[in-house]
């Protein structure tokens, strides 16, 4: 099995190596929880290794996109003007002066064939390897029952045209899905990222619910944002209580 570094510290000790190569994942979580940086550290990561990247962006403006990236030591230019990077813009739909320098903009994120056609070209042009759409929530929340078919539609592409990518899935707090009805068996891997209120303090945790291709770690992990990005601590689990998912305690293996 041919795995993909995530480069995001202690995930690939918990999948045991590394993402399945082609595997779609979906990163579901609530507000806050650090989807938009795992992603992005995803993706940066793989530029370091000569691995060209795509982020579709569909609810943020790709300039703030870059700033925000800038902001841990993640300069995208370069590779941009490289060749080897590049944002989808489903945002804006066009509109604005700064869009005009995009090269890949999607005019209405309602029609999902043309959503496609971009996204195929931007992987085609580029020879992309990893992509990550932020947030793939945004194409089916006003139609739910949709939400597989979009999933599905985005795994054949994805995978056909050899990406490892990573859907992010928004949910509320006190959700405990995934973020649509039944997108959770068109993935091939769901990586669950939560913060929970404990004492007056939040504590952020990651658990892998599946990932087809590799055995992984079965147990909650706790993980910090830090000023390089997200860093997840294998050797410690959580251990939680009750319906509502109160952390019990903090333990080292």
């Amino acid at each position: 099995m041919e795995r993909v570094k995530s480069g995001i510290p202690g995930l690939d000790e918990i999948l045991y190596g590394g993402i399945p190569r082609r595997n779609v994942v979906l990163l579901s979580g609530g507000p806050g929880t650090g989807k938009t940086i795992f992603g992005q550290q995803y993706v940066y990561y793989g530029l370091t290794k000569g691995e060209p990247g795509i982020i579709v962006a569909l609810e943020e403006h790709p300039v703030q996109i870059r700033i925000n990236m800038k902001q841990f030591g993640w300069d995208v230019r370069p590779y941009e003007e490289e060749g080897v990077f590049a944002i989808v813009d489903a945002f804006t739909g066009g509109i604005g002066e700064a869009v005009k320098r995009e090269k890949y903009v999607v005019r209405a994120i309602d029609d999902m064939p043309s959503f496609i056609d971009v996204v195929r070209a931007a992987i085609r042009d580029l020879k992309a390897r990893r992509v990550v759409v932020d947030s793939v929530t945004t194409l089916y929340m006003t139609k739910p029952a949709v939400a597989r078919a979009v999933v599905m539609t985005l795994k054949k592409v994805l995978s056909g045209m050899g990406c490892t990518s990573i859907l992010i899935s928004q949910v509320s707090v006190t959700e405990r899905g995934f973020g649509g009805p039944g997108v959770e068996h068109a993935a091939d891997g769901i990586i669950r990222l939560d913060l929970d209120e404990v004492n007056g303090e939040l504590i952020r945790s990651l658990i892998v619910w599946k990932m087809r291709g590799t055995k992984h770690s079965m147990r909650r992990h706790p993980f910090d944002i830090t000023d390089k990005g997200i860093v997840i601590y294998p050797s410690k689990t959580l251990s939680y209580r009750g319906f509502r998912g109160v952390i019990e305690e903090i333990k080292e293996r």
